[in-house]
């Protein structure tokens, strides 16, 4: 009986009593229950995405349309005027991102590898930026942007970015920071004897050493640009725009393109054609993370942040 026991538990617990049968089972369906969570948004609204209206008030149609159809794509694509959107987007996007990360690991280096008079408190004042609400910077910076000529132009964006202070700034800055104190000096140390100046030591060892914080910071930078909404409509106004911002017009842009002089509508906003325009919004990003995924994922686990 005691054996059976024994032998059952080691079944069902392993050996460890991490790695049974019973124990992984559980483990894979919290992550199937975790992996739906995230997933069923997605397979909703492409799903809804496909179907005409007969599907959308057919009540016996859930999941599979009775038959494809693109047309909700087709009006999305002009409401949206997707393309145009997605390279202005991907401009306001990448650019900020690219110097915010660059910046960033600038000022983390500089607090990782040197020792200056001030050091820590300058660091906890870097580090308190990110605690500040940024709606109560909004104001102030609207002012000095628009005396300052900056308003309606992508420069609203990169300034902040080139002095440290872009979106989130203060996470990265502490990601490099992390990242180049657990480098081994003895590598700077080395080519110093070798004749290295700071700068070459930075780009020659310090860089490709920490490439997988510079993957991780520029992926983060570059989805919270893209899906920052607020900002991009007080400092940009009519001259840039993005696709977030165009998602939030659906609606009018819609009423405004597909309704006829006499106020009927060719045909009426429904959900398909709103769950089209989403996809459309989210795909770029769907698309870099899949591209990404392998790299990003080591990134997350060798910087130790768990994202957001």
């Amino acid at each position: 009986m005691g054996f059976s026991l024994r032998k059952l538990k080691r079944i069902f617990l392993g050996m460890s009593g991490t790695d049974g049968f019973f124990i992984k089972l559980l483990i894979y369906a919290v992550l199937v229950g975790i992996g739906f969570v995230f997933l069923y948004p997605l397979l909703y609204m492409l799903a809804t995405s496909f179907k005409d209206l007969e599907d959308l008030l057919n009540a016996s149609v859930h999941w599979i349309p009775t038959k494809y159809y693109s047309g909700n794509y087709e009006r999305a694509l002009v409401v949206l005027n997707f393309w145009q959107m997605l390279l202005q987007t991907l401009f306001v996007t990448l650019i900020p991102a690219g110097v915010q990360t660059l910046v960033a690991s600038f000022i983390g280096y500089g607090f990782a590898r040197y020792e200056f008079k001030g050091k820590r408190v300058l660091l906890i004042l870097v580090l308190t930026t990110f605690v500040i609400p940024p709606p109560v910077l909004i104001i102030p910076r609207y002012i000095l942007f628009n005396s300052l000529g900056i308003l309606d132009s992508i420069a609203a964006y990169v300034l902040p970015a080139v002095l440290g202070q872009g979106l989130n700034s203060a996470i990265f800055i502490l990601i490099f920071y992390q990242t180049f104190k657990t480098l081994p000096k003895a590598l700077e140390e080395a080519a110093q004897l070798d004749g290295a100046g700071h700068f070459k030591i930075f780009f020659k060892i310090a860089i490709p050493m920490a490439a997988s914080a510079y993957l991780v910071t520029f992926l983060f930078s570059f989805v919270w640009y893209w899906n920052e909404t607020y900002l991009a409509a007080i400092y940009f106004g009519n001259n840039l725009t993005t696709l977030p911002l165009q998602l939030q017009r659906f609606v009018d842009s819609y009423n405004r393109l597909f309704v006829t002089q006499g106020g009927i509508a060719e045909t009426n906003l429904n959900e398909g054609i709103e769950m089209a325009g989403t996809l459309l919004t989210i795909i770029p990003l769907l698309v870099v993370y899949f591209i990404m995924q392998r790299w990003f994922v080591e990134g997350v686990d060798r910087t130790g942040i768990t994202g957001e």
